[in-house]
């Protein structure tokens, strides 16, 4: 990095990983090692493909991002 830090530069990324321990980790205690590894990658699945968006109106993010590309 060629500047300094700057707390709102990690912003987005600590509230998504904020969202997701509560949604995820918090809810449903891992038992095993291989336990949040699969419950990460359960939910960025949904995150990503199925959580609908207040921000984009409505639909996820992956087919806010197909629209996007159609309508260009």
């Amino acid at each position: 990095m060629s500047r300094k830090g700057n707390c709102l530069d990690d912003a987005l990324i600590e509230s998504f990983f904020a969202t997701m321990k509560c949604e995820t980790i918090y809810i449903e205690k891992p038992k095993t090692i291989e336990a949040p590894e699969k419950q990460i990658c359960k939910y960025i699945y949904y995150y990503n493909y199925e959580c609908i968006q207040f921000k984009f109106k409505g639909p996820s993010p992956v087919k806010y991002r197909t629209q996007s590309l159609r309508s260009t």
